[in-house]
């Protein structure tokens, strides 16, 4: 199909099964994911060959609750990932880890070296029609976007309320930049998505989390058919920004890819409205 065409397939139990992180040395950036975000290594590192392009790739699978992350090394590595993608970029992408501790997960990550913040305060308080969490984004060492998550006690949603001895949870959701919220949502609505939550999110709280002056971010959350969580929501930052020229090859550090499972059909790999890759399997 087209990229960005509206797809059609049967995906009665369409979910998001893991999420797939180009990495220049899989390896290194497995140690600090478990080292710092509290995940843990599922598979040693597997030799693959893509038949299609005899490009061999090796993965590391990791988990953190009931969620997987693939870090994903190819033989003819692409491009590293840009400094300071700004949030209103396509390519921002985001993963969302939920916290029961946003205190004890902070000074984890602040004792653990290689990460950059994006947020310029530390984790913030983002106002009730905000959502009332608290969070915090930052760059691990390769340059992925990665946030914390901590919602308020009054409104931790049932995927959540559990305890355990590390502060991390599991994976809430991936955080996709649009330009056109409604282009997205006939696409994923396509897809079988439903809309959950909406918010406008605006204010000095957001402008420090974001690192985008003055912003006004429309957040809509999408809840794939087979499984709540984890979900995808879509940002859209108001305002005329340069979004051409974000694009990125398949090899390179910022192609990441929403691996969903349950579309049936022959295994495929499509593109959103704004580039975002999606498999489908």
């Amino acid at each position: 199909m087209t990229d960005g065409a509206r797809p059609d397939i049967g995906a009665g139990t369409l979910c998001l099964d893991r999420i797939r992180l180009v990495s220049a040395d899989p390896e290194i950036l497995a140690r600090y994911f478990t080292a710092a975000l509290g995940f843990s290594r599922v598979t040693s590192t597997r030799p693959l060959v893509d038949r299609r392009t005899t490009f061999g790739e090796s993965v590391v699978s990791l988990r953190l609750g009931a969620q997987h992350v693939d870090l994903v090394g190819f033989d003819r590595p692409g491009r590293p990932y840009p400094d300071d993608v700004p949030g209103w970029s396509p390519l921002f992408q985001h993963i969302a880890i939920v916290v029961s501790d946003m205190a004890a997960a902070f000074a984890r990550l602040s004792a653990t070296p290689g990460w950059r913040p994006i947020s310029t305060a530390g984790p913030e308080r983002l106002p009730a029609a905000s959502g009332g969490v608290s969070a915090f984004k930052f760059r691990d060492p390769e340059g992925h976007p990665l946030e914390f998550l901590e919602f308020p006690l009054d409104g931790i949603p049932d995927a959540w309320r559990r305890a355990g001895p590390d502060p991390c949870l599991g994976i809430d959701h991936s955080a996709l930049s649009v330009a056109d919220t409604a282009a997205s949502l006939a696409f994923y609505e396509a897809l079988g998505f439903t809309m959950g939550a909406r918010s406008t999110n605006v204010g000095p709280e957001q402008a420090r989390l974001d690192r985008v002056p003055d912003p006004h971010v429309t957040v809509t959350g999408l809840h794939p058919p087979g499984a709540p969580t984890p979900h995808v929501e879509l940002l859209d930052y108001a305002g005329k920004f340069p979004r051409g020229g974000q694009a990125c090859g398949d090899h390179d550090i910022a192609a990441t890819v929403l691996v969903f499972a349950g579309a049936g059909g022959v295994p495929r790999q499509i593109r959103d409205p704004d580039g975002h890759r999606l498999r489908l399997t």
